[in-house]
């Protein structure tokens, strides 16, 4: 091979990997970096409610009405099942729920410290009358029925000054509460009941002292 043949013979060769190279590079054989695919992330906002909230108002904070109550009704009901298992299971501090409001008494009577009243006399001597109407069960009280409370329609509208009250209110006296125990029906006498706002709650359920 003469020398010029040697040389057209190399310049072919280098034209020909120089081609193929390029080829290659163009059909993806070579890649100096992959292709990546964007991603969209999603933000999901997550909306929490306040907690609802429930407020119990006290009857006894706000304005006496005229309101004649009545023996019946899913409150007086509530109270009166209140008052009736504290006697069963003889647990008085667990009947107050039934017992006249310090709220409304202050409002109702016109002694010097209502409230002291209330807390001193009145609602002590609740707790023992509600031992003592559990003594009346006998001596299986804790097997007693609860079999609902009779009030009877006598009821009258105490005007302000009339018992020591400057306030009015609706009372009753002599309601009965009924058991049975050991199939004998047992009556715990309820001496005397007065309004708030409509509504009959204890004021003395033994003797008045």
């Amino acid at each position: 091979m003469t020398p010029r043949s040697s040389l057209k013979w190399l310049i072919a060769m280098m034209l020909s990997v120089t081609i193929g190279a390029t080829a290659l590079a163009s059909c993806g054989g070579s890649s100096s970096k992959a292709t990546e695919t964007p991603t969209t992330q999603e933000q999901t906002t997550t909306t929490t409610a306040p907690p609802t909230t429930t407020t119990t108002v006290d009857p006894g904070t706000l304005a006496q009405t005229d309101e004649k109550p009545t023996g019946t009704g899913t409150e007086f009901d509530a109270r009166m099942k209140t008052l009736a298992n504290a006697i069963i299971n003889n647990t008085p501090d667990s009947a107050v729920s039934a017992f006249f409001p310090v709220t409304a008494y202050k409002q109702t009577k016109k002694n010097t410290n209502p409230a002291a009243d209330w807390t001193n006399r009145l609602i002590a001597n609740f707790k023992v009358d509600v031992a003592d109407a559990n003594k009346k069960l006998g001596a299986n009280a804790k097997n007693a029925v609860f079999t609902g409370v009779t009030v009877p329609n006598t009821a009258v509208w105490v005007k302000p000054g009339e018992e020591y009250n400057v306030g009015p209110y609706w009372r009753v006296f002599k309601a009965q509460m009924n058991f049975t125990v050991d199939g004998k029906n047992v009556q715990i006498p309820i001496e005397s009941m007065i309004s708030w706002r409509g509504q009959w709650y204890v004021v003395h359920l033994g003797t008045i002292r």
